[in-house]
């Protein structure tokens, strides 16, 4: 490994391809290398959420799932070879069931936000929604570990939970939607700019 790092770029992909970890190469854009690239941000967008985390059994739980999500991409990137098990997705179950465990019940639709750290973990979860829509398609193509597709598929249940864990421990409450909502309307100040007295758009 230390070898193959001394050099961080090689011009090889210059031409729109890339290396996979058995030797090979295809395009950048095919369904393997965008799953690929899925992942690697998913992991990226969790290293933003770690920076946000106060609590050391939650950041050394995310931790780990990084390390996990960098063994799936190493799956990825050497076709037929399997990194992923099923005692992966069951150690995610484990810890999904014991932060909700700590929350209130959902009796409501929750949307993004509550503060900064529950809102980067959304950005999260959707992220890994993406990922996972890139592996069902890849799987669609060629053969896909489904302990793979099982681990993602947990793993955005698990954020959505961390989201809300965040959340709360921030003292903050839960954009919860509301269907029967009255909408915000401007305020009608007593001193207003030309500009306001300006008939709507059309």
């Amino acid at each position: 490994m230390g070898n193959r790092l001394t050099r961080i770029y090689t011009r090889t992909g210059d031409g729109g391809t890339t290396g996979l970890g058995d030797g090979g190469r295809t395009g950048k854009d095919s369904l393997r290398i965008e799953a690929c690239g899925a992942v690697d941000e998913l992991n990226s967008t969790l290293g933003v959420v770690l920076t946000q985390a106060t609590s050391e059994e939650l950041r050394a739980c995310l931790a780990e799932v990084q390390q996990t999500l960098f063994d799936l991409g190493g799956e990825l990137s050497l076709p037929g070879q399997t990194l992923m098990q099923a005692r992966q997705t069951e150690w995610l179950e484990a810890w999904l069931n014991h932060f909700n465990g700590q929350l209130p019940p959902l009796k409501d639709f929750v949307l993004p936000g509550g503060s900064l750290p529950a809102s980067y973990c959304h950005v999260a979860r959707t992220v890994c929604r993406r990922a996972e829509r890139r592996l069902v398609a890849l799987d669609r193509a060629e053969s896909v570990n489904p302990e793979s597709l099982a681990y993602l598929n947990r793993l955005s249940d698990f954020l959505f939970v961390v989201a809300r864990t965040l959340a709360r421990m921030g003292g903050h409450h839960e954009p919860i939607w509301r269907r029967d909502r009255e909408p915000p309307l401007p305020r009608v100040d007593s001193e207003v700019s030309p500009c306001h007295n300006a008939p709507p758009p059309k």
